[in-house]
């Protein structure tokens, strides 16, 4: 059986056939007594006194048998009962022989506790449930020494047949009932067990039933995965005597993922989009928190298909290592420019069809350009990067390098959601490849070193970097969160993939929407829809509240130095225009290059900035003109800042309203209702104190 991190059962593996399911037989350390007690009273009362065949009771049995009762007694004794049931056969007289026989040589043998234990441990106790110890988990939840009296009773009464007493349809529970009614009635009058014992069992047995028919979550893909597991033996129980096995799942937050998911899906079907797949997994451990294999198994185009685990193209989500092993080859630097443009790019074109001039690697892969990555790709070699990409587990492919050539590097390698999800946690953790882990008990590989702590803290500031992503991506966007996330999106040849992975300090989750039989979206890309899913899914998981912001951020690059990069001229006053922070080596402060104007200078530190809104002033109310047209009943925002201050976002209710120079007065639509406003810094400390307005 298998639990998810809380203790919530999740699913159970049992071997498989055509006709049924089974799940084993689990050991019993030890017989509770009670157990014995009412396992005897309706198998076999005499248990104690005969040598494995009970004489009287097949006498009994032949006599009503001959004179024509419509139902055939059989006699079995326990010793019988396991002797038939090591070795099965068609019911018979000569079969009755042999287990006699079997019945008596195995109670001579190793005793009548012996053979009772065996009894509890392969009695069928319906539905595919082995053994007492099984029967107590699957039906009750609860270990077998904490099952109550009414309990043992009504377990007790299902292996005479445990396909009339299938304790999960009503007429199979009211006959099991009015068995271990019988059972309780043996032991009361035989003085077996107290008669207040008796009194509260017979009471409880009335409204007994047990807790398992519904407890198996919504979430098959999961179980298969597990099954899966444990097929290939990656995952065991810690002990025979406690065949369970502990899930690192939390199947609160896969419940609460899969309607977020399929409500995100149903925004995107009248683009073409079918179905949807979500990972997330816990930063540090490695541990798989949700795995969402589609939106719905059972829906009949395509659910049954678990797209965590199917070959799709990745589009853009590879060229992070891309980027990792040219700086790995010493092929790159921080400072170094790339060209995004046509001159070059080898027929490749960009998603947006434009080319946006010689850039820094932090702008080009934050752009997600097609171009500079290809070129890279060809500096470092294609062999070299087919080989990386195996390193990290995204591939298992044995074909030439060549077979896929640059494209590599925008979606022509075909990888699962899983992988990529491994992949990526190499980047959040620093550089190492660690599997996957689903169970406690799960046997992983040993974590290996794939790139530099170095490296993969580089990539991972250009992927958390929002002003880096300017132009093609806009600010506050769904690749925009309130606490640091290094995100990357990828969408594949005709928009048949949209894929995004984002991690933050806490977990790494990635999402991927489409199509089951590969078919084109309607211009459906990964910015445009898994973004937003696995924005909502990762705010989620922080429990992040809308206006909040977190003071965060991802370590920096060991020995490395923050360097203001002025962009593209600089303004007429001589003063930087755009600018990046770049972390570079203190002896590589790069000179200026004439193809982008650059300059640097070393970024300031971090100072304490005092912001004031001066207009309106707090609790002011504002009443507005009917007479005047909706987009003049207008309020003028204004704020102080040190002169240091060159940008400040203005928020309304929690929500970015305007990004705008310090200097620059906002006007914001006046809406009816008491509104909070506060100016902040963006992309670090330092906000106003809230100011209230109430619009009439």
């Amino acid at each position: 059986m298998v639990y998810d991190r809380n203790g919530a059962f999740l699913t159970q593996i049992g071997a498989r056939d055509a006709a049924r399911i089974d799940y084993g037989y689990w050991p019993l350390r030890e017989i509770p007594p009670r157990v014995a007690l009412a396992t005897l009273a309706l198998e076999d009362r005499r248990f104690a006194s005969h040598m494995g065949v009970d004489a009287r009771a097949l006498l009994r049995a032949a006599w009503r048998n001959l004179v024509g009762r419509k139902r055939r007694e059989g006699a079995s004794t326990i010793a019988m009962q396991v002797a038939r049931m090591q070795n099965p056969a068609p019911r018979s007289f000569a079969a009755k022989i042999t287990e006699a026989a079997t019945g008596i040589a195995l109670v001579a043998r190793h005793g009548r506790q012996a053979v009772l234990a065996h009894y509890l441990r392969l009695a069928p106790y319906g539905n595919g449930s082995h053994g007492i110890a099984h029967a107590a988990r699957f039906y009750f939840d609860k270990p077998v020494a904490d099952l109550s009296l009414a309990e043992i009773a009504l377990l007790a009464a299902i292996p005479q047949s445990p396909g009339r007493m299938n304790l999960f349809r009503e007429s199979g529970l009211v006959l099991a009932r009015a068995r271990a009614a019988r059972a309780l009635a043996y032991l009361s009058r035989e003085a077996l067990v107290e008669p207040a014992q008796i009194a509260l069992a017979t009471q409880q047995l009335a409204s007994l039933r047990p807790v398992g028919a519904a407890r198996r979550p919504d979430a098959l893909h999961l179980s298969l995965r597990y099954e899966a597991l444990a097929r290939e033996g990656l995952i065991a129980p810690a002990s025979p005597h406690d065949p369970r096995i502990g899930a690192t799942i939390d199947l609160s937050l896969q419940d609460k993922l899969a309607h977020l998911a399929r409500r995100y899906l149903s925004l995107w079907r009248t683009a073409g989009a079918r179905q949807v797949a979500l990972m997330v997994v816990e930063r540090g451990a490695g541990a798989v928190l949700a795995d969402i294999g589609s939106s719905d198994y059972r829906d009949w185009r395509d659910g049954a298909i678990d797209f965590t685990r199917a070959l799709r193209s990745p589009g853009s989500t590879l060229k992070p290592f891309v980027y990792a092993l040219a700086f790995e080859r010493g092929v790159l630097e921080p400072t170094d420019l790339l060209a995004d443009v046509p001159e070059g790019a080898s027929g490749v074109n960009n998603a947006d069809g434009a080319f946006l001039g010689p850039m820094l690697p932090r702008q080009a892969l934050a752009n997600s350009r097609n171009v500079p990555a290809t070129n890279l790709m060809r500096r470092v070699g294609l062999e070299a990067n087919f080989q990386f990409l195996h390193d990290l587990g995204l591939h298992d492919l044995e074909a030439p390098a060549e077979s896929f050539g640059l494209a590599m590097a925008i979606g022509a390698l075909p990888t699962r959601l899983e992988h990529l999800m491994r992949a990526y946690g190499a980047l959040a953790e620093d550089g190492v490849l660690s599997d996957l882990l689903f169970a406690k008990e799960q046997r992983r590989r040993r974590s290996i070193r794939v790139m530099s702590s170095d490296t993969a803290r580089l990539v991972t500031s250009m992927l958390a970097d929002p002003l880096a992503r300017l132009p093609s991506f806009p600010r506050y966007g769904p690749l925009e969160y309130p606490f640091a996330v290094a995100v990357k999106t990828g969408t594949s040849q005709a928009y048949r993939d949209a894929w995004t992975i984002a991690y933050s300090r806490k977990a790494i989750v990635g999402v991927w929407i489409g199509r089951g039989d590969a078919g084109a979206m309607n211009r459906l890309s990964g910015a445009a829809s898994s973004a937003r899913l696995a924005h909502a899914a990762l705010t989620l998981i922080h429990g992040a509240k809308a206006g909040e912001i977190e003071a965060e951020s991802f370590p920096p690059p060991q020995g490395r130095v923050p360097v203001e990069m002025c962009l593209a001229g600089g303004r007429s006053d001589g003063r930087c225009g755009e600018t990046l922070v770049e972390w570079v080596r203190p002896q590589m402060a790069p000179p200026a290059r004439s193809a982008m104007d650059v300059a640097v200078r070393p970024a300031p530190p971090d100072e304490t900035v005092e912001l004031a809104i001066t207009t309106p002033e707090h609790k002011t109310h504002v009443w507005r003109n009917p007479e005047l047209p909706p987009e003049l009943n207008r309020l003028a925002l204004r704020a102080s800042a040190p002169g240091s201050v060159e940008q400040i976002l203005w928020m309304v209710d929690g929500r970015p309203f305007r990004l705008a120079d310090a200097n620059e007065p906002v006007y914001w639509p006046m809406l009816p209702g008491t509104h909070r406003i506060q100016a902040r810094l963006p992309l670090r400390p330092g906000a106003s104190r809230i100011v209230e307005v109430t619009i009439e």
